[in-house]
């Protein structure tokens, strides 16, 4: 979708029909026939094919739509925020949580193939993509892990799930950690990519980490400096260096209808979100992950990090056991951005594990 399309809605909105009308053809094909106990029904508050035409800066467009067929997509209220979720797909259930300074749009290059084996559902984390924005609370408690982990639990209740697999990279996983810890009896399994745990962090910190992850501290900073200049900056300039600094290995695995995605999202609302995430990181978060420091996580957790990314830790798997009781995993062949760099390698990984 072009901005074009937007000035001359005749031409642009015929194109962009015909293409949600093949979403809507996905969905029939992807759902139809399937005896599966774990099948969805539609939910009457789902999308409607027009609605991509009809507020696309709300939605998003209808080239991302279609690289979720058969993808239900919809708000979700839990007692903490309202949370933007597309799932899709029957089988064992699988929850996909996104990083910074994406959305769950990240997950395009493998959520199909794996709705072909499993109910999938991807979420933005409050504060991120299309979510909302809460309050930050005493501490900006509203965005620790916890408040991030209870909002996906109350999805998935509200989707019939009690009991699924779950994988997080970056702040996802920070996360799915934190979900291992605190509601242990909804977890089967767990997949954490590209992090090490937070209170390890802060505590082990180099100066070739300072470097690399210099936005831990940046955007901690009370509000709303870090966010005056990184909406200063522009979305497109800020993400574009933020991914080339961290991801280590360039950008040019980046789908640029994906990468134009992660720009819409980019709003002053969603810049807020992520600088109260990473103050509550520094804050609440690690005053929660020290008391907890001695805890182990007990569902089993598979490991992954991109091994080509700066200031790689040749211990992760290590570190983890201190951490977890049941550890496996190894390093890619890429830089911080997994699924979108080596998405084949995440999709046997994840149909090796979630069994």
């Amino acid at each position: 979708m072009t901005d074009k399309d937007d000035d001359h809605p005749n031409d642009g909105a015929l194109s962009r029909r015909h293409l949600v009308q093949a979403i809507a053809a996905g969905a029939a094909l992807t759902g139809a026939g399937s005896s599966d106990a774990h099948a969805q029904a539609p939910r009457p508050d789902a999308l409607s094919t027009a609605d991509y035409v009809n507020d696309a800066h709300r939605w998003g467009s209808a080239e991302i739509a279609a690289m979720f067929p058969g993808f239900q997509h919809l708000d979700m209220k839990t007692s903490g925020a309202t949370i933007r979720v597309r799932h899709g797909g029957s089988g064992p259930p699988l929850l996909l949580l996104h990083g910074n300074p994406e959305s769950h749009a990240s997950w395009h290059k493998v959520a199909a193939r794996l709705a072909q084996r499993y109910h999938v559902v991807l979420a933005d984390l409050r504060g991120y993509g299309d979510s909302s924005l809460p309050e930050p609370g005493p501490n900006t408690i509203n965005y620790s892990f916890r408040a991030m982990a209870q909002d996906m639990v109350e999805v998935m209740e509200q989707l019939g799930h009690r009991r699924y697999f779950v994988a997080g990279h970056d702040r996802g996983g920070r996360t799915t950690y934190r979900m291992c810890l605190d509601h242990p009896e909804r977890i089967i399994k767990a997949a954490v990519m590209d992090v090490l745990p937070n209170y390890y962090v802060w505590t082990n910190t180099t100066k070739t980490w300072a470097i690399a992850s210099w936005h831990w501290l940046f955007m901690a900073q009370p509000e709303p400096f870090p966010e005056r200049l990184m909406s200063a900056a522009g979305a497109e300039f800020f993400l574009r260096n933020r991914m080339l600094i961290r991801g280590g290995t360039g950008v040019d695995f980046i789908n640029p209808a994906v990468f134009k995605e992660y720009v819409r999202c980019y709003t002053l609302k969603t810049i807020t979100g992520s600088c109260r995430d990473y103050r509550a990181c520094a804050t609440s978060d690690l005053e929660m992950d020290t008391a907890d420091k001695d805890r182990k996580a007990t569902p089993p957790m598979l490991i992954l990090w991109g091994a080509r990314g700066p200031d790689r830790s040749t211990d992760f798997l290590d570190v983890w056991r201190r951490h977890a009781v049941n550890v496996t995993g190894e390093g890619l062949p890429c830089g911080h951005y997994i699924q979108e760099e080596v998405p084949d390698r995440v999709y046997q990984h994840f149909t090796e594990f979630f069994v």
